[in-house]
């Protein structure tokens, strides 16, 4: 497919991860590549290996939880058709210390998933007008699983400004992806036990997804083929909202739900 030939898309976080599957994606699809976040290194090296598939594409660096930064990154462009909201930070690659008071685990966590969403939706909003574009955020089934404490908040802040800017900025599209157990480098093995058994199912499909799943959904979303969706947030996770687990016993000894496996 070739939805976004022609098509500037700007992809935060881009350089590992399910950012990285989603810039291969629109690369894929046609699409000139722009990544953007504060790691140089790694923004090169997956702007480069983009490069070598034979698409368009270079790193910005900037901290996108700082307005300053993102105001200067959204003066430099020239034309941005889609917007991809993905850098975020997680419990798991968040420093955080024993003595960090509220305020400032609250400030890093904020900051890393919503502030960025929210700026970088906001400055680049005049070239998306011009360009009929369309912006997709990602989220995360945390914003439903009170275990992963801020950042499901900070998720479910994400998850309102995807409809208050689909309110506001209309006709520009603005729409979420919210991934359940995505496995990467950070996540493969999270749930699993030594022996390659799972505590609990990710999914109801016994697995985690891949990046290319939800860059699947990413794209979708970002195409005309969702001329008419905006303000919605689609869960990608393999059912795993759904799941009820004190019905789970009950079932697979009757036969209806099969064994959790890895």
């Amino acid at each position: 497919m070739t939805r976004f030939t022609g098509k500037t898309v700007l992809v935060t976080g881009g350089h590992s991860g399910i950012g990285l599957a989603i810039a291969e994606r629109f690369a894929q699809e046609g699409g000139a590549l722009l990544l953007a976040g504060r790691n140089a290194e790694r923004g090169n090296a997956a702007a480069a290996k983009i490069r070598a598939s034979g698409a368009e594409c270079r790193f910005l660096q900037g901290d996108l939880a700082q307005e300053e930064d993102v105001a200067a990154l959204a003066a430099n462009l020239t034309r941005l058709d889609v917007l991809v909201n993905n850098a975020g930070l997680g419990s798991r690659r968040t420093e955080h210390g024993a003595d960090d008071s509220p305020g400032t685990r609250w400030d890093r966590i904020r900051g890393g998933n919503q502030d960025s969403t929210y700026l970088m939706t906001a400055h680049c909003l005049p070239l998306l007008e011009a360009a009929g574009g369309s912006v997709v955020n990602i989220s995360s089934t945390a914003a439903w699983h009170g275990n992963w404490g801020l950042y499901g908040v900070a998720k479910a802040g994400v998850e309102a400004l995807t409809r208050a800017f689909a309110a506001e900025a209309a006709p520009v599209r603005v729409n979420a992806v919210s991934p359940g157990w995505i496995e990467t480098d950070v996540t493969a093995g999270a749930s699993g036990k030594a022996g390659g058994e799972w505590d609990m199912p990710p999914s109801l499909l016994n697995r985690m997804g891949s990046g290319a799943e939800i860059a699947g959904a990413v794209a979708f979303l970002a195409s005309e083929d969702a001329s008419f969706v905006t303000g919605q947030t689609l869960i990608a996770d393999g059912g795993l909202t759904l799941i009820d687990y004190p019905s789970r016993p009950f079932l697979e000894q009757r036969g209806h739900v099969l064994k959790s496996q890895n």
